[in-house]
C-alpha cells in the first residue's frame, strides 16, 4: 500500500559552524552529559547557577553551550528520548497529558491537521495549549512546533498564499524571496509555530516529478540563489528569537529532484508513486553538483538550523544499480559529509514516518523487530529526532531498549538532544515559550498580500508575444475570459493549501485571475469557462488553463490518483500528463479562433505540453506558475501595471517525450529554453 495516505510532509536545514554563530549558539562543543549510564540523572557540581539559585540553564545570561550542558546533565533517558520524539498534534490534542508523560520535544501539523476553527487566534491557543502540557514536565523544557510554510502558512485559513518555489524561482530576484519568507515566517511565528519545515533546496531535473513545483529550478546555480528564503525565515544571525523569525529546514537532504522516472516509492516497494521517493541512480560527481551542492552555502553562508532527509534512494552507479541505500539510513551522507564535512550544528529531523522506508523488502514496521531495525539505522545514521505521528510512543521505548542493549551509543542520544536544545535555547523559548501575539493581527494583512501580489507579477514569464499583444490597454478591446483556471482561488493556489494535496473547492481569502482582470480593465469582461458563450466583436480572449492541485506522488506524471479530499467525494481527480485536458484545449482553440487577438496562460506547476497547431493560433502565452492567493499580481503584467521581466526557472519541452530535458544537455531542443522570458515595459 502506498504510504501517502497516512501523511501530510516536510523539510529539512542545516546548519554550519558559521549556522551556529548565527543561532546564537556560541559554545557548541558542550562537555559529554555525566549521566554515565541508561535512565540515570546528574546533578553534581555546576548544575546550578549560584548567582541566583535557579538552575543553571534557565539563567539567560549564561552562554547557550553552558545552558545547554548544565540541562542535558540533569536529564534521564527518558527525558532525552522524549526531545527526540516529533509526534502530529491529531495524536495528542484529545489527551494533551501524553505530551507530559511521554516527555515530548515536538509537534507537528500535517497538511489539513488544523484547529477548529481553523482561524489565526485558534492556532495560537491551540499551540499554547499543548505548550502548557509540555511546561509540566519535570524539567519544563517547552516544544518546538513544526508545519508546512511552504508558500506561506497554506495550512491556515486567512494566511497570505505567495507564489509556490518555482514561481519565486521565475522572479530570479533573491530579494523579494528573502521578504517573502520574512512575512511567511512572521505570519507561522505570531499564531503559535516556531519552525517551518521549508525551503526546499532541491535541484529539480525532471518536469514529471509530482514536487517539482517545490523546487526553485533546474539548476544548482539557481536554486542556491534562492536560498536566501533561509534568510528571510530566520534573520540575520542571532535573530531567531525574534517574534518574526521561525527555524527553517532545507530539504529534502539529498537528491529527491534527481530520482529516475520509474523508480517511485523506493523502486516500487513502499507504494504505487512513478518518480517521487525513487532512486537516485547517479555517480558521485553528479550527485555532488546536482544534490548535495544546494547544501553547502545553506550550512556555511545562510545558516539553516535544520535539515530534513529524503524519502529516496541512493543507488551508485560506479560498482552497478541494485545497491540502493536509503537517505534516512544514509550514515556517510548524514554524519559523514553533512555534520562532520561541513560542519553542520543544527538538527537533523526525519521526514513523515520517514524511517519507514530504510530497507522496505524487510516488511512493515508494524512488525517489532523490523521497526527495530530501522530505529537504530535513522539514529546512527545521524537523525536527530523522529516525525513518528502517531506511533510516537513506540518509538520511545524501542530507542530506550537499544540504547540499554548497546545497538545505540549513549553518545549520540547526547549528541542529538543537545542539537535539539541549542535550537530550543536559539529560539527563546525557554525564556517565552508561549505565542508572542504581538504581530497576530497582521496575518493576511494589505501589506503583506502586496508584497505576495509583487511576488506574482515578477514570477509571470511571457514565453510568446506576437506584435506586441501584451501588454493590453484596459481601456482597449472588450475582454473575454475562458478556461477552467480563470476564476479558481484553489487551483491557482495548488498543493500544500488549506489541505496536503489542495483542491479545486479550497476557498481562501483572495482574488482570482478574472477579478484581477476584471477591476483592471474598464472595459466589460465577458467569462465563459468553457467558452461557449458568444466572443464580443474585436475582443481579445483571455484563456486560463493549466492543472488540478497535486502535491508529491499524486502529482507525478502517471501515478495514483487521489480523492480523499472532503471536496472530492471520492471522486479520482485528473490524471497528471502534463498535458492539458479537453476542456481547456477545447476552450483555447475555440477563444483562439473567435478572438481578435488570444492571449494564454498556463496555471500549473511545470511546463504543460503546446501542441505546435495550437501555438501557432496564440497570440501571446504566459507560464503563470501557481501564483497563490493574489490573483491581481497576474492582471497587473496583463495590462501594464507592472512590466514583464520573469524568466523560466526549468526547461519548457516540446513534448512529454523529451522528458528529462534541462539545459546543457547534448540534445537541448526544447520549447523554450531554461531562462527564456520576454521583456515589457
Amino acid at each position: 500500500m502506498s504510504t501517502v495516505l497516512s501523511r501530510r510532509r516536510t523539510g529539512a536545514v542545516a546548519l554550519g559552524t558559521a549556522a551556529v554563530l548565527s543561532l546564537g549558539l556560541t559554545a557548541l562543543q558542550s562537555p559529554q552529559a555525566t549521566a554515565s549510564g541508561p535512565g540515570a540523572t546528574a546533578s553534581g557540581p555546576g548544575a546550578t547557577a549560584h548567582s541566583t539559585g535557579k538552575a543553571l540553564y534557565r539563567d539567560a545570561s549564561r552562554p547557550i553551550g553552558q545552558r545547554v550542558a548544565d540541562l542535558l546533565r540533569r536529564m534521564t533517558l527518558n527525558e532525552k528520548i522524549g526531545q527526540m520524539t516529533q509526534a502530529e498534534r491529531a495524536s495528542v490534542d484529545a489527551d494533551t497529558s501524553k505530551i507530559t508523560s511521554d516527555h515530548l520535544g515536538s509537534l507537528l501539523s500535517g497538511g489539513g491537521s488544523v484547529p477548529s476553527p481553523n482561524r489565526p487566534r485558534a492556532w495560537a491557543n491551540m499551540v499554547d495549549r499543548y505548550q502548557t502540557a509540555a511546561l509540566e514536565t519535570r524539567l519544563h523544557i517547552p516544544l518546538i512546533y513544526g508545519i508546512d510554510t511552504v508558500h506561506g502558512d497554506g495550512n491556515m485559513y486567512g494566511a497570505t498564499v505567495f507564489p509556490h518555489n518555482i514561481g519565486l524561482g521565475a522572479t530570479r530576484n533573491p530579494a523579494l524571496v528573502r521578504r517573502v519568507e520574512h512575512l511567511a515566517a512572521s505570519e507561522t511565528r505570531s499564531t503559535g509555530p516556531q519552525w517551518a519545515f521549508a525551503p526546499c533546496v532541491c535541484v529539480a531535473r525532471d518536469d514529471r516529478w509530482g514536487r517539482i513545483y517545490e523546487s526553485f529550478g533546474e539548476t544548482p546555480g539557481l536554486v542556491k540563489r534562492m536560498e536566501t528564503a533561509i534568510d528571510g525565515l530566520q534573520g540575520p544571525p542571532g535573530h531567531l528569537r525574534d517574534n518574526t523569525r521561525v527555524l527553517a529546514t532545507a530539504k529534502h537532504f539529498a537528491g529527491d529532484g534527481l530520482t529516475t522516472y520509474g523508480t517511485g516509492s523506493n523502486l516500487h516497494t513502499t507504494g504505487d508513486y512513478t518518480i517521487d521517493q525513487g532512486v537516485d541512480q547517479v555517480n558521485h560527481r553528479t550527485f555532488r553538483r546536482l544534490a548535495l551542492s544546494p547544501y553547502v552555502p545553506a550550512v556555511r553562508r545562510h545558516h539553516v538550523g535544520s535539515v530534513m532527509p529524503s524519502y529516496s534512494d541512493i543507488d551508485w552507479t560506479e560498482d552497478g544499480l541494485g545497491n540502493r541505500i536509503n537517505m534516512h539510513g544514509n550514515r556517510s551522507l548524514i554524519t559523514g559529509w553533512l555534520k562532520q564535512k561541513q560542519g553542520f550544528r543544527g538538527l537533523v529531523i526525519s521526514d513523515y514516518n520517514g524511517i519507514d522506508h530504510i530497507n522496505p523488502e524487510a516488511g512493515p514496521s508494524s512488525d517489532p523487530a523490523v521497526f527495530r531495525m530501522r530505529v537504530a539505522a535513522g539514529v546512527n545514521a545521524g537523525i536527530d529526532m523522529f516525525m513518528q505521528p502517531s506511533n510516537f510512543e513506540a518509538f520511545e521505548s524501542t530507542l530506550k531498549g537499544l540504547v540499554q542493549d548497546g545497538t545505540v551509543p549513549m553518545t549520540r542520544i547526547n549528541d542529538a538532544v543537545r542539537r535539539i536544545l541549542r535550537v530550543k535555547f536559539a529560539l527563546g523559548l525557554f525564556e517565552h515559550p508561549y505565542t508572542d501575539r504581538t504581530h497576530l493581527s497582521e496575518v493576511g494583512s494589505r501589506a503583506h498580500r502586496a508584497v505576495a501580489r509583487q511576488a506574482v507579477s515578477e514570477s509571470q514569464v511571457l514565453l510568446k508575444n506576437r506584435q506586441g499583444t501584451l501588454p493590453l490597454r484596459s481601456a482597449g478591446r472588450p475582454v473575454y475570459v475562458a478556461g477552467s483556471n480563470a476564476d479558481n482561488i484553489g487551483n491557482q493556489a495548488g498543493g500544500w493549501t488549506l489541505t496536503w494535496q489542495g483542491g479545486s473547492t479550497n476557498v481562501i481569502p483572495g482574488t482570482t485571475i478574472l477579478q484581477g482582470i476584471e477591476r483592471a480593465s474598464s472595459r466589460n469582461v465577458t467569462f465563459s469557462e468553457d467558452a461557449s458563450k458568444p466572443v464580443p466583436h474585436r475582443a481579445v480572449g483571455v484563456v486560463v488553463v493549466g492543472e488540478t492541485p497535486y502535491a508529491e506522488g499524486f502529482g507525478d506524471v502517471g501515478g495514483p490518483l487521489w480523492a480523499f479530499d472532503p471536496g472530492d467525494n471520492n471522486v479520482p481527480r485528473p490524471p497528471k500528463t502534463m498535458h492539458l485536458s479537453d476542456a481547456d484545449a477545447s476552450a483555447v482553440n475555440t477563444v483562439c479562433a473567435r478572438a481578435a487577438r488570444c492571449v494564454v496562460l498556463v496555471v500549473s506547476g511545470r511546463p504543460m505540453i503546446i501542441p505546435h497547431a495550437m501555438l501557432a493560433n496564440i497570440d501571446a502565452l504566459v507560464a503563470s506558475w501557481l501564483p497563490g492567493s493574489e490573483g491581481e499580481g497576474v492582471a497587473d503584467v496583463l495590462f501594464g501595471n507592472r512590466p514583464f521581466t520573469g524568466k523560466l526557472p526549468v526547461t519548457w519541452p516540446r513534448t512529454v517525450a523529451q522528458e528529462p530535458i534541462n539545459v546543457g544537455d547534448a540534445q537541448y531542443n526544447p520549447l523554450y529554453r531554461f531562462g527564456w522570458g520576454l521583456s515589457t515595459k
